[in-house]
C-alpha cells in the first residue's frame, strides 16, 4: 500500500500572530422617554404685494416720462384736460348767474312788486273806507269802487304769491294769515257802514276798529313780507352778479400750458406753429374773452337795472305807501273827533293827525330820494309833479285843521271829501302820479334786466362746444409731433 505523505509545517521560532481583535456586539442602552415636538415650519420668504392699478399707472408714466413720445402723450393729456375742465367750469358758472339773472327778471323782482301791491291795496281799501264813512250817506260810487278794487286786488296778489312762495317757508305763513285776516277786515267795514247809515255813532267805533287791525295786524305783516322778498330780490343779484373766478383762472392757466407747449415745440423741432394747438389756443381765448365781456355787460346791465330799477321802484312803493296812510289819517282824524290822542313828551296830540303829519314826512322824504334817483326827464317829471301835489296837500290840510279847530266840521269835512279844492285832490293826484313813476321805472328795469340776462344767453353751450374742439385741437397737434416718431 502506498504510504500517506504527511507534511507539517515547519517550526518556526516566531510566534505566529495573535488573532485580529473582533469588537464585541452590543446592544445601546435605550435612551430615556422624551416628549415630542412639532418640528416648526421653515419662514418662507413673504408673497410679493400686488401692485394697484395706480401704482401700476405711476410706473408707466414715470416709464414714459423718460422719453420723448412718452412726454408728449402726457403733455396732450394734460393740455386736453385743463381745456375741457375750463369749458366745464365756464358752462357751469356761466348757467347758475344766468338762472339767478332769469329769477331777478322773472320771479323775485315780480314777487316784490307783488308784495308792494299787497300793501299799497290794503291801505288804499283803509282809505277809500274812511272815506266813504266820512261821506255817509252821500257817499259816491267811486270811493265804493275804489275800496273793492283795494280788496279784490289784494286778493289777487295774494293768491300769486302763495303760489310763488314755498310752503314751509315764513312767507307762505304770512300770506296765509293776511288772508284769514282779510274777511275780518271786510266784516267790520261792512258793519261800520250799516250803522253809519242807520245813523248810529257805533259805526265809528267798528270803523275805528277796522282801521286798527289793518294798521296794526295786515299792514305789518304785508310789510313783512314786502321785506322778505326785496331781501330775496337782493340775493339773486348778489348770485348773478359776481365774476366767475374760478372759470377765468382756468382760462388763463389753460392758455399759459397752451403757449408753454407751443414755445416747447418751436425748441425742439424749430417749427414756429403747430396747427392743432393754433387752434385749441384760438378755441380757449375766443371762449376766456367771451366770458370776460359778456359776463361785465351782464353785470353792468344787471346793475343797472338795480341802482335805476329797484332802487326807484322800492322809494316810490314807499312813498306811496306813505300817502296812502297819510290819506287814511287825515279821514280818521275827523272820524275819530279827538276820541284818541297820543301823548309826545308833555304835549298831547290828535292820534290820527300825528300820524298824518310823521306820513307825510316820509313821503316829502321818499319824492326827494326819488327825484335824486330819476335818471332822465320822463322818471323825473311825474315825480316833480307829485311833490307839488303833496305841498298843496299841506297846505290844505292845515286849513281844513283850522276849521274843525274852531268847530266847523262840517267846513272841515268838505275841505277834506268836498266836491272842490279838497285835500282829496290832492291826494289822488300824488298817487296818480307816482303811479306814473312806477310804470316808468318798471320799464326801466326790465330793460336793463333783460340785456344783462340777454348778454349770457348761449354762453354756456358755446363755451363747452368751444372746449371739446380745443382739447380735440391739442390731442390732434401733440399726435402730429407723435406720427413723427413712428
Amino acid at each position: 500500500m502506498g504510504e500517506v505523505e504527511v507534511t507539517q509545517p515547519a517550526h518556526s521560532n516566531t510566534a505566529p500572530p495573535p488573532p485580529h481583535p473582533t469588537a464585541p456586539t452590543t446592544t445601546p442602552p435605550p435612551l430615556p422617554p422624551q416628549q415630542s415636538h412639532p418640528t416648526p415650519p421653515t419662514p418662507s420668504a413673504p408673497p410679493e404685494r400686488r401692485r394697484t392699478a395706480f401704482t401700476e399707472g405711476t410706473a408707466r408714466l414715470r416709464t414714459a416720462a423718460t422719453t420723448e413720445p412718452g412726454r408728449l402723450r402726457i403733455i396732450g393729456a394734460v393740455l386736453a384736460l385743463l381745456v375741457v375742465a375750463f369749458g366745464a367750469v365756464t358752462a357751469w358758472q356761466v348757467t347758475d348767474r344766468a338762472a339767478a339773472a332769469d329769477d331777478v327778471l322773472h320771479s323775485s323782482q315780480p314777487l316784490s312788486s307783488d308784495a308792494a301791491d299787497i300793501y299799497r291795496s290794503l291801505a288804499d281799501a283803509n282809505t277809500a273806507a274812511s272815506s266813504g264813512f266820512l261821506a255817509g250817506r252821500q257817499e259816491t260810487g267811486v270811493n265804493r269802487v275804489r275800496y273793492e278794487n283795494g280788496i279784490r286786488t289784494a286778493a289777487q296778489k295774494l293768491v300769486n304769491a302763495a303760489a310763488n312762495s314755498d310752503p314751509d317757508s315764513p312767507s307762505a305763513a304770512t300770506i296765509a294769515e293776511l288772508n284769514r285776516l282779510l274777511p275780518e277786515y271786510k266784516g267790520l267795514v261792512e258793519q261800520a257802514r250799516t250803522y253809519n247809515r242807520q245813523g248810529f255813532p257805533v259805526g265809528g267805533a267798528y270803523l275805528r276798529y277796522a282801521n286798527e287791525k289793518m294798521q296794526k295786524e295786515m299792514l305789518p305783516k304785508a310789510e313783512d313780507l314786502y321785506t322778505r322778498e326785496n331781501q330775496r330780490l337782493r340775493e339773486d343779484y348778489d348770485a348773478a352778479t359776481p365774476y366767475p373766478w374760478i372759470a377765468i383762472t382756468l382760462g388763463v392757466v389753460a392758455l399759459a400750458a397752451l403757449g408753454w407747449a407751443q414755445h416747447r415745440n418751436y425748441r425742439r423741432t424749430n417749427r414756429v406753429l403747430n396747427h392743432g394747438l393754433v387752434a385749441a389756443s384760438s378755441a380757449t381765448v375766443v371762449v376766456l374773452l367771451w366770458l370776460v365781456v359778456g359776463h361785465s355787460v351782464a353785470r353792468a346791465g344787471l346793475n343797472d337795472s338795480y341802482d335805476h330799477g329797484v332802487r326807484s321802484l322800492n322809494v316810490l312803493h314807499d312813498a306811496r305807501i306813505a300817502s296812502l296812510k297819510a290819506r287814511g289819517n287825515e279821514n280818521l282824524t275827523l272820524v275819530s273827533r279827538g276820541a284818541q290822542t297820543k301823548k309826545v313828551g308833555d304835549v298831547s296830540y290828535d292820534a290820527y293827525d300825528y300820524d298824518f303829519e310823521q306820513e307825510m314826512k316820509t313821503l316829502g322824504k321818499g319824492l326827494a330820494l326819488a327825484e335824486d334817483l330819476a335818471d332822465d326827464r320822463a322818471g323825473e317829471q311825474p315825480v316833480t309833479a307829485a311833490v307839488g301835489n303833496m305841498q298843496e296837500w299841506k297846505k290844505r290840510h292845515a286849513s281844513a285843521r283850522a276849521e274843525d279847530d274852531n268847530g266847523e266840521y262840517q267846513r272841515a269835512l268838505d275841505k277834506v271829501i268836498g266836491a272842490k279844492g279838497t285835500t282829496g285832490e290832492c291826494f289822488d293826484s300824488v298817487d296818480t302820479n307816482l303811479a306814473k313813476a312806477l310804470e316808468h321805472e318798471t320799464t326801466e328795469f326790465k330793460a336793463a334786466a333783460g340785456d344783462g340776462l340777454g348778454a349770457m344767453s348761449g354762453l354756456s353751450i358755446g363755451a363747452a362746444v368751444l372746449a371739446v374742439l380745443g382739447a380735440a385741437g391739442a390731442v390732434l397737434g401733440i399726435g402730429r409731433r407723435l406720427s413723427e416718431y413712428r
